[in-house]
């Protein structure tokens, strides 16, 4: 990333301001304001999370938030209640009181001195959900938005479910804000009040994985921001961004669809990064393109935003199967609406072992599976952080136990842009069975690289509000949607489209290992296919990555990522670990040192659906002279039939000694999960 020093703005930086909120609380937020804005108030934009702005993405919001700064804007990173050095305690996201407390603080904000009223809100993740739930609550302070890796269904669309089927970043993401939540205030901001802080969110947080294994369908609790139950309630413009390899993209897509306002998509070929932090690259300049949007419908400028095409969106070429791949060929195109009338759909048959050929007769026929829990193992993580060669690994080693359809070479290339959808005719031995979906890019040397997926929990074939069990036996028309994707297979290359009843760890699996019959005679693939135009030749190119500097720090320990497969054949028991290491390092200025460190393991032995196993273990500690403390917590989720069982527990540290200590045991039953 190129840094940039020189500003149109000077700009002076708020280590720590106090908003108040009307029952007393107060909200830490770090602030850069451009110099002179009390005499000329300019507009703000705002980014409110619970990620800590004192030192956890500290050097990320040095990058983001000076840069807008010092092109004249008022830049405030607020941490929710109960997060960094905020007061209160954060018990679960988008709680009513979240959203209460971001009307409070963008009001305060458009009052003050260097502010003209007008704000915008930027943020990746859990900033880009409660973007949007604020934009829908129409606080007349809030201008525009930029979403970037976010959702409007938190049921279908989040880390939590994925058609019906519980995700196992469900359990990892959970620990992580378990161990996150714990931290405590700096105790140079909030001076003697940290410990008493500390212990109680030590003890008041919550884990959180309780109450979202509590709601296994979806009900009052996952429609609570969730704006697409009422998507004309948000009437500002809004910017889509998301990646390929990130877990949120097919919300961009659905958002251009549905909000009526000004709108655009953003879709690169990276994880769950800002997209000029994105990785695989190309990372582009994406701070001047948000600059563009703030400019246009905060200050009135005409930057020609309107002018570009509604969905940007990265055609990604063929790639061999490569978990930690750096960067993605491609080329940008451009849509000008969505949908898009140069988005056609193409149906092909899928019969004995084949993907048909366009317009090829059905043939009837039925073919059963029954896959061993090892699928799944070499499929990577549900939304790819790009920490840990965490992308799919080549799929032939997850095709032998799946039912598996291959295409003749293509004659010519084929680009698609949207969401594939798998129509199964199918039947199962159980009343709980689900099914994984992968179509796949098969290159002529047989190497298989994963495009896109979807899943479907069998039971939710009507919808998730009201799920159903099956009739063993009993055949059903479903349609399964995969993941949206823009991709262009080559000519020689095949298609496989690959379905397994099993895709652990990605997800947990049924309660009983089920065969599947599909009748290949109604069942098919329908590809969203894309012509190629002039017209993409003129799609601006948004540049290399630029940002403001960072704050400097002093390296302790490197990081190190790894992600492992271990079998062991006299135990026929399967591991992954995952190891996230963050390092150890200090914030020179702030002479506040901080480490964070995870592991997590994901095991079955043989195919005992009982013994499927989810671990996360994190430590987590900062240090300033003689001020030690940190907390470790250890998770542990492992179910039966009729139960998912967890274990959890945090104990936190002063220097040597232990300060805290508690366990959480509980028994969810499940339904018809």
């Amino acid at each position: 990333m190129q840094t940039v020093t020189t500003f149109p703005y000077r700009v002076r930086s708020i280590e720590n301001l106090w908003i108040p909120m009307p029952d007393g609380t107060r909200l830490a937020a770090r602030a850069w304001i451009p110099e002179g804005a009390e005499n000329d108030p300019v507009p703000a934009i705002v980014e409110y999370i619970p990620y800590r702005k004192r030192e956890f993405t500290r050097l990320r919001d040095d990058v983001t938030h000076a840069w807008f700064a010092g092109h004249g804007y008022a830049c405030l990173r607020v941490d929710l209640r109960g997060s960094g050095e905020s007061d209160g305690l954060l018990v679960d996201e988008y709680l009513p009181r979240e959203l209460e407390d971001g009307e409070h603080m963008l009001r305060w904000i458009g009052e003050q001195a260097w502010c003209n009223g007008r704000i915008g809100m930027i943020g990746i993740s859990w900033g880009g959900f409660n973007g949007l739930q604020l934009a829908a609550r129409r606080p007349p302070e809030l201008g525009a938005v930029i979403t970037v890796c976010s959702t409007d269904d938190r049921y279908t669309d989040d880390i939590h479910y994925m058609g019906g089927c519980l995700l196992a970043d469900n359990l990892s993401w959970a620990s992580t804000m378990y161990s996150h939540t714990a931290l405590p205030p700096d105790p140079a901001i909030v001076g003697d009040r940290w410990r008493a802080m500390w212990h109680a969110r030590m003890e008041g947080s919550g884990y959180w994985l309780e109450e979202w294994l509590s709601h296994q369908h979806r009900d009052d609790y996952w429609r609570h921001g969730s704006i697409n139950e009422h998507y004309d309630r948000v009437q500002i413009p809004v910017m889509a961004v998301s990646g390929w390899a990130d877990g949120y993209s097919n919300a961009v897509f659905r958002l251009l669809e549905n909000l009526s306002g000004p709108r655009m998509g953003l879709i690169g070929p990276w994880g769950h990064k800002y997209p000029h932090q994105g990785q695989p690259g190309p990372a582009i300049d994406f701070l001047t393109e948000a600059l563009r949007w703030w400019d246009r419908w905060l200050k009135d400028i005409e930057t020609g935003v309107e002018a570009e095409p509604m969905l940007r969106a990265w055609m990604q070429e063929s790639v061999r199967p490569d978990t930690n791949l750096h960067t993605r060929p491609g080329r940008w195109v451009g849509e000008p609406s969505w949908p898009s009338p140069g988005v056609s759909t193409r149906t092909r048959p899928l019969q004995k072992g084949q993907v048909g050929g366009p317009g090829s007769a059905e043939e009837s026929g039925r073919l059963s599976v029954q896959s061993p829990l090892s699928v799944g193992l070499f499929a990577g993580r549900w939304c790819s952080f790009t920490a840990t060669p965490d992308l799919p690994h080549d799929q032939r080693e997850e095709d032998g136990g799946s039912m598996v359809f291959d295409s003749d070479p293509l004659e010519e290339p084929l680009e698609i842009l949207g969401a594939p959808v798998v129509t199964l005719r199918v039947a199962a031995d159980r009343p709980v069975a689900m099914v994984a979906v992968r179509l796949s890019d098969v290159a002529r040397n047989d190497e298989a690289t994963r495009v896109t997926y979807g899943l479907l929990n069998l039971t939710h074939r009507d919808g998730h509000d009201d799920p159903q069990p099956l009739e063993p036996g009993t055949f059903y028309t479903v349609r399964v949607q995969l993941n949206d994707v823009a991709e262009r297979f080559p000519a020689g290359h095949r298609l496989r489209v690959s379905v397994s009843t099993s895709y652990w760890p990605v997800v947990w699996p049924s309660p009983e290992s089920p065969r599947i019959t599909v009748d290949t005679g109604e069942s098919a693939l329908e590809l969203p296919v894309r012509a190629a135009r002039a017209s993409d030749d003129a799609i601006r190119d948004p540049g290399p990555p630029r940002g403001a500097p960072a704050s400097p720090t002093t390296l302790i320990r490197p990081r190190d990522y790894g992600w492992t497969v271990t079998r062991d054949l006299a135990a026929n028991r399967s591991t992954l670990e995952v190891k996230k290491d963050e390092g150890a390092f200090i914030f020179d200025q702030l002479q506040l040192g901080m480490h964070i460190r995870t592991t997590e393991w994901y095991s079955h032995t043989g195919n005992d659906y009982d013994s499927v196993r989810g671990e996360t273990e994190s430590v987590r500690g900062m240090h300033r002279g003689d001020w030690v403390v940190s907390v470790r917590t250890r998770t542990v989720l492992t179910s039966d039939r009729d139960y998912f069982h967890l274990r959890a527990e945090m104990d936190g540290y002063e220097g040597d000694q232990r300060v805290h200590s508690h366990n959480v045991v509980r028994s969810i039953r499940r339904n018809l999960l």
